[in-house]
């Protein structure tokens, strides 16, 4: 059985790629750490602790950091919706996060299992930066780290050259890739060509259970935002991408080894991914570029995830 932590900035799609998480036989959730995003901690948090309602399961859950290590933060509401669940009305959950904070969790459950733990960020990398600097040590005793993050070819969604999640903290991802010795990175290129179609949506929603009435309802603002956009039906699944190669790597169908690091400057260039495409830079390898996988069998995983 696979040991996961996900990393969380829980908006729509993360709370999509818990639940694909969550109905994975082969994987089992060991604790959840929620950091700013694409809401607020105290809105990540909340999301993080309703998907729990949602799947009935007691995990821990561990706030983690308000705020980028420089930056101001950058939330996502005009695709999330103010409260990062669509404003679906969700309840709100019962249940209490952790006092401990999500960097420290951690460290100390890294330290608790080294090399048994699959890490899995699909929002900001602060906590993940943050926790490094508390453990040196980190990043050799995770088993991988997998994220949801870049640009490979400097195709953004948040500025010209930049995807969101590194975007928003860009001194905090940098520090990140310059310190774990091999990454793997699901980029916002690779997710663009791996969509839910409408036909996926209908088979999704047609299940008709309360997982997938929670993913009809709480996308109801991004698919008017793809409607506006693009004039089609279809949705968008970076998060629920990244997990489902992190616990299952044979869905990975190709991919490149490469230097990777991210830029801290610029107007346009801030949070670019940039990529040594040619090996010229004598820096050695530090990131698995996902660039292609099994769709037929994401789908699937997604709707076991639904059901």
């Amino acid at each position: 059985m696979k040991k996961i932590i996900i990393d969380t900035d829980c908006g729509v799609d993360d709370a999509q790629s818990m639940l694909l998480a969550f109905g994975c036989k082969n994987a089992e959730v060991i604790a959840l750490t929620t950091v700013y995003g694409n809401a607020s901690i105290q809105n990540t948090t909340a999301n993080t602790l309703k998907v729990l309602d949602l799947v009935q399961k007691d995990v821990p859950v561990y706030p983690g950091c308000a705020n980028p290590l420089v930056a101001e933060p950058h939330y996502a509401a005009y695709v999330h919706g103010e409260d990062g669940l669509g404003d679906a009305g969700i309840p709100a959950s019962k249940r209490h996060p952790e006092k401990k904070h999500a960097a420290q969790a951690l460290v100390d459950l890294a330290s608790a299992h080294p090399g048994e733990i699959d890490l899995i960020a699909i929002g900001p990398l602060t906590n993940l930066a943050v926790a490094q600097e508390l453990d040196p040590d980190l990043p050799n005793k995770f088993a991988t780290l997998t994220i949801m993050g870049g640009a490979v070819y400097a195709k953004g969604n948040i500025n010209i050259t930049a995807e969101f999640n590194i975007f928003a903290d860009a001194e905090a991802a940098r520090a990140v890739f310059e310190r774990w010795p091999m990454v793997r990175i699901l980029s916002w290129e690779t997710t663009m060509e791996h969509l839910f179609t409408k036909e996926n949506l209908e088979h999704f929603f047609a299940l008709n259970t309360p997982k997938s009435r929670f993913m009809h309802d709480t996308n109801q603002i991004i698919m008017g935002f793809v409607r506006k956009m693009f004039n089609q039906e279809f949705l968008y699944a970076p998060d629920e991408l990244a997990v489902a190669c992190a616990i299952d790597p044979t869905l990975i169908t190709k991919k490149e080894t490469h230097y990777v690091s991210v830029e801290t400057g610029g107007i346009q260039s801030r949070g670019l991914t940039y990529v040594d495409w040619w090996d010229r830079s004598g820096k050695p390898a530090n990131a698995e570029i996902i660039l292609d996988l099994d769709q037929k069998r994401f789908v699937q995983m997604m709707e076991d995830g639904l059901r």
